[in-house]
């Protein structure tokens, strides 16, 4: 893939985590690994496969109220880069997040 089809597929895969699980597990291949580090919140841990991804989005559509701003994408080869800022709350706590 060129690196504009890379970017726009980025692209793409933030505009359905918005909501569109269908579009987002067909953007990410079958054996994707999917870690989010820390402890002691809702989504930390690591997910399988397709499968694993539709259950982080079930969690996270329960546990968390998020946004996020993709606000620079760089490419170099087949990686993306994503700079850009997210916030949320997690329901339970009503404790919010940033992320710059």
């Amino acid at each position: 893939m060129s690196i504009e089809k890379n970017i726009q597929t980025v692209k793409d895969f933030f505009a359905a985590i918005g909501g569109d699980r269908e579009a987002l597990l067909a953007l990410v291949a079958e054996d994707i690994e999917w870690i989010i580090p820390g402890e002691g919140w809702p989504l930390a841990g690591t997910r399988h496969g397709h499968a694993g991804l539709a259950d982080l989005l079930e969690t996270a559509s329960k546990s968390i109220e998020t946004s996020t701003e993709p606000r620079e994408f760089v490419a170099q080869g087949d990686r993306v880069l994503v700079l850009g800022f997210a916030r949320g709350k997690v329901k339970a706590t009503n404790k919010t997040f940033e992320d710059d």
